[in-house]
């Protein structure tokens, strides 16, 4: 148990930053959190936290100060575009104290991309607070960037996919030792209080996985709990070897999940 806990102690811990008006109104819903799991699992990686703001400077400014403070990697999501409603680069070089300025990289990127038409509103979007660096946009190549573990992306979760990418693979984040596989059974008019007792005495026994229990209620009223674990492989099978074990001898009806 000791050494679990040191593990996860030196693993950086990951959070999300949604940006936009448009999540908090639910005009859109985000899609970002449901990519990046997908992104980070292989890697062994997740993500510990996730927060969703608005526009509003004051509130981001005051975010991401608290933020840089950290030593988290933080994944951020939208506000860096050139219309006034985009004020995600602003509000971390002012968390940060430190001018904006335009970076020549970018520049090359936007003017590659817009020609002409990069002037005079595009070219804001290659602004970034002094001493970032540039994240690549393989999909219209207005980058992205990076300072202090934190990496801002565009709101676009097409276009962020593909940064992510990169930054997982530019930044050698995650080790595939760390990789971890998830099994889990559901069974058939299961309740989950039921489990409570055994799951308990799960935890004891195998402190290395991470069990979890999902109950749900259909629409014709029936209902079924999914039990699970996740960890490492070879104690994923004896920890699932044990639920069904357990389920087979409260002669559950039951099917893998």
């Amino acid at each position: 148990m000791v050494e679990r806990e040191e593990a996860m102690a030196n693993k950086k811990t990951i959070r999300l930053l949604i940006i936009g008006d448009e999540i908090l109104s639910g005009k859109r819903q985000d899609r970002h959190l449901a990519q990046v799991v997908s992104l980070l699992k292989p890697l062994g990686l997740k993500v510990a936290e996730v927060t969703i703001l608005g526009d509003e400077p004051k509130r981001l400014t005051e975010f991401l100060a608290q933020s840089f403070a950290t030593s988290d990697i933080v994944f951020c999501f939208g506000g860096i575009g050139a219309t006034p409603d985009d004020r995600t680069r602003q509000c971390a070089a002012q968390a940060l104290n430190i001018p904006l300025e335009r970076h020549p990289e970018a520049v090359a990127e936007i003017e590659a991309q817009f020609g002409v038409q990069a002037y005079p509103q595009r070219i804001r979007m290659a602004e970034y607070p002094k001493g970032a660096a540039i994240i690549p946009n393989a999909y219209n190549r207005v980058p992205g960037f990076s300072i202090q573990n934190h990496y801002f992306m565009p709101g676009f979760p097409i276009m962020a996919k593909l940064m992510l990418e990169w930054i997982l693979k530019h930044e050698k984040m995650g080790c595939i030792e760390d990789t971890t596989v998830e099994k889990s059974i559901r069974i058939m008019n299961g309740h989950e209080g039921d489990w409570i007792v055994f799951m308990e005495r799960f935890e004891q026994e195998f402190p290395s996985l991470r069990l979890f229990s999902l109950p749900s209620i259909h629409a014709d009223g029936t209902r079924s709990l999914e039990l699970g674990v996740e960890g490492k492989k070879e104690c994923v099978m004896k920890g699932i070897a044990r639920l069904i074990e357990e389920a087979e001898r409260r002669q559950c009806d039951w099917q893998e999940g």
